[in-house]
């Protein structure tokens, strides 16, 4: 019979790599601040795992966001300046995204582990395949290649509609969706995996719901630590996640627990 979980898709910054999701927040406030307008952190971060460029028409509707380019500009964005602004927004993630290529702790031995049991793995990311190149080197240099990378624009539509786990699912031969997982740090990530009809795992901590790097992260109090993964997994379960953990190295206790209730369903 084997492990009844037969595969996992994993999202990229924020899950495996990048501890806090930083370089997609540092990019686009770079890029916007290059056009003498402010993004926040917070603004940035709202619809974060999103095709970049959907996540940028996405920030450019934000009232705040209009306010302030109206202000620097004269007239409110057009998709022209949209245009403009991706072809900007694609080499600065691309280098933030290469310089941000670290594993999260506990990412290489969840994969070998899971790889062990037979699990296929694939994932998926709102980054494009350009943006992707680095990231892929770096990651294997670490310990971490999974089968099938899934990129934004290689599908219909990007999250949170199922397109890209089922793309990833279907390049690895594996069904039912309902003996596959999907792991990922953002809302829309649990909003993809369940309409694709996976178990859904949110990561808290490591993700774009605490956006803090490794070494602040480290540094809270053990009570503002637990207080902010607390309010990231309520955000993560109100979005469909059916399980929350920290990080992906406490993934395998919640994988092993979805596999008995597999084997049992």
């Amino acid at each position: 019979m084997g492990f009844p979980v037969k595969a996992v898709v994993f999202d990229w910054a924020g899950t495996m790599i990048d501890f806090g999701c930083m370089a997609p927040v540092q990019a686009l406030i770079g890029v916007f601040s290059g056009e003498g307008v402010t993004v926040t952190a917070a603004e940035v971060r709202r619809d974060m795992g999103m095709a970049k460029r959907d996540h940028l028409q996405a920030l450019l509707r934000y009232p705040s966001v209009v306010s302030r380019w109206i202000a620097a500009k004269g007239s409110a964005p057009s998709e022209a300046d949209t245009d403009r602004l991706f072809q900007k927004v694609v080499p600065a993630m691309t280098r933030a995204a290469a310089d941000s290529a670290i594993l999260i702790p506990g990412a290489a031995g969840t994969f070998a582990e899971l790889r062990d049991l037979g699990v296929r793995i694939g994932s998926g990311t709102g980054y494009s395949r350009e943006m992707m190149y680095e990231i892929l080197r770096h990651a294997a240099e670490q310990g971490y290649a999974p089968e099938m990378v899934v990129c934004a624009g290689e599908t219909p539509a990007g999250r949170p509609s199922p397109f890209m786990t089922w793309k990833a699912l279907m390049e690895l031969n594996v069904w039912p969706a309902h003996a596959c997982i999907k792991v990922d740090d953002a809302p829309v990530g649990m909003e993809e995996g369940k309409q694709a009809g996976c178990w859904t795992i949110g990561v808290s901590g490591s993700g774009n719901g605490v956006g803090l790097d490794l070494r602040s992260y480290s540094a809270l109090s053990p009570d503002e630590r637990q207080e902010r993964n607390e309010r990231a997994g309520r955000e993560l379960k109100a979005a469909g996640a059916d399980f929350v953990v920290e990080d992906v190295s406490k993934l395998m206790p919640v994988v092993r627990q979805i596999a008995e209730r597999i084997g049992v369903s």
